[in-house]
């Protein structure tokens, strides 16, 4: 995932060094785009993935691919007609996501690429997903880093040799995900794959289930495009263009920590649902007990990155005016407070959802990514003005840890743990 996320991060380097300040802050206002294809993606993949490796640890051979058949197609009706009208609405959304003037004729560029090969980029997230629940991860982490590789390379030949802009960097990144695509498409060639379309995949009850399962990933996809329009909001009332620009910087490095803590997520994923589907809970709670380790050791390792090199983070997107670059540097320094608690909120919010337990996930996700989020935005800044919305995500993910690990783990997890024999 943090592979991933670099071909959006890669993008915001090239632009930001190639075309210029605005059109990475133009970049920046399309993201959201991104956090919709992503969202569905998530939703149905996940929320298959979730329900293809419970049906297999239960021997369930047919309800296996009967879940993999209905999700891909959902995803690929969906993403038609997501695309085709994103395309023609691109302006008026363009706005929507806190596009000026200055800003609005990169980020259509831009935009309208992504919503024209929606499906593709839909396609390859979700099949990672069932590829790895299928007991082939190397194969998927392989797609992913010929994917970000193949897009550094085109990166540079798009925008520095045949000076495409933002466009050129938006189908180098749909043209390295279509490779990657490819890639795990070897998969179904693989001696005991249990990935096979079937016909007539349809059941309401199989459909209402990934919905389900699905819905915290979408959610917590979906308030990334929350988070990025109300920091782009917020930032352009307090602080202008300079604000945004300065925002633009962070959110793609936001994009890589925020993913690491996703993949942290969908890694346990496919363990913790085979486990439950096999009746086997003393492995679910060792795997429970390796994921809170590693988010935490992850959370402090960003942090010490940002408190010590947030001047070099800044530069490597190539900002050279003075003010942005001391506010994304003070921004960095604040806004990295919140990755120490991120990744708790992302294990539990993962660990309900793989026992088919959705409700404990849906709640962590809408009062990290929507209400405390939300909230901290309005009230924070007219106390401390550019700072409270630096602190805003912190303060959001350490309010819902904290409740977490000292109110709701203790009492949820033992009701739940001993209702189902953990």
């Amino acid at each position: 995932m943090m592979l991933m996320s670099a071909n959006i991060v890669i993008d915001g380097i090239f632009v930001g060094n190639g075309v210029g300040s605005v059109a990475l802050a133009s970049v920046n206002v399309a993201v959201p785009v991104w956090s919709i294809v992503i969202s569905i993606s998530l939703l149905i993949g996940v929320g298959g993935g979730t329900l293809y490796s419970i049906a297999s640890g239960a021997q369930d051979t047919e309800k296996a691919q009967r879940a993999f058949t209905l999700a891909m197609t959902s995803i690929t009706v969906i993403m038609i007609v997501i695309g085709i009208t994103g395309y023609f609405a691109v302006e008026p959304l363009a706005y929507l996501f806190g596009a000026n003037d200055e800003t609005l004729a990169y980020a259509t560029d831009y935009m309208q690429i992504i919503f024209m090969w929606a499906p593709i980029l839909a396609w390859e997230n979700a099949l990672s997903i069932f590829v790895r629940n299928d007991g082939s991860p190397k194969l998927a982490m392989i797609g992913l880093v010929i994917s970000a590789l193949l897009n550094i390379v085109l990166d540079y030949w798009m925008i520095f040799i045949l000076n495409m802009e933002v466009t050129g960097a938006a189908l180098a990144s749909v043209i390295a995900t279509a490779i990657g695509l490819l890639i795990y498409c070897i998969h179904f060639l693989k001696n005991g794959s249990g990935l096979k379309f079937i016909r007539k995949p349809w059941q309401q009850d199989d459909l209402m289930m990934i919905g389900k399962l699905g819905m915290p990933n979408f959610l917590s996809e979906a308030g990334t495009a929350v988070f990025v329009v109300g920091y782009n909001t917020a930032l352009a009332y307090y602080a202008g263009t300079t604000g945004l620009a300065a925002f633009s910087v962070i959110n793609y490095l936001h994009t890589f920590m925020f993913l690491a803590f996703i993949g942290i997520g969908q890694s346990i994923q496919p363990i913790i649902s085979f486990y439950y589907g096999a009746q086997k809970y003393a492995s679910i709670k060792h795997t429970v007990k390796i994921a809170e380790i590693t988010t935490v050791l992850l959370g402090i390792g960003f942090l010490i990155v940002g408190w010590t090199g947030a001047g070099g983070l800044v530069s490597i997107f190539g900002i050279e005016d003075e003010a942005v670059r001391q506010l994304a540097k003070k921004g960095i320094m604040l806004f990295f407070i919140g990755y120490v608690f991120m990744g708790i909120n992302f294990i539990y919010m993962t660990y309900y959802q793989s026992i088919a337990y959705v409700r404990p996930s849906i709640g962590i996700t809408l009062f990290r990514g929507f209400i405390l989020l939300i909230a901290a935005l309005l009230i924070l800044p007219l106390w401390l003005d550019t700072t409270g919305i630096w602190l805003a995500l912190p303060a959001a993910e350490a309010l819902t840890a904290i409740f977490l690990l000292l109110v709701a783990r203790p009492g949820i997890m033992r009701k739940e743990l001993k209702n189902r024999g953990l």
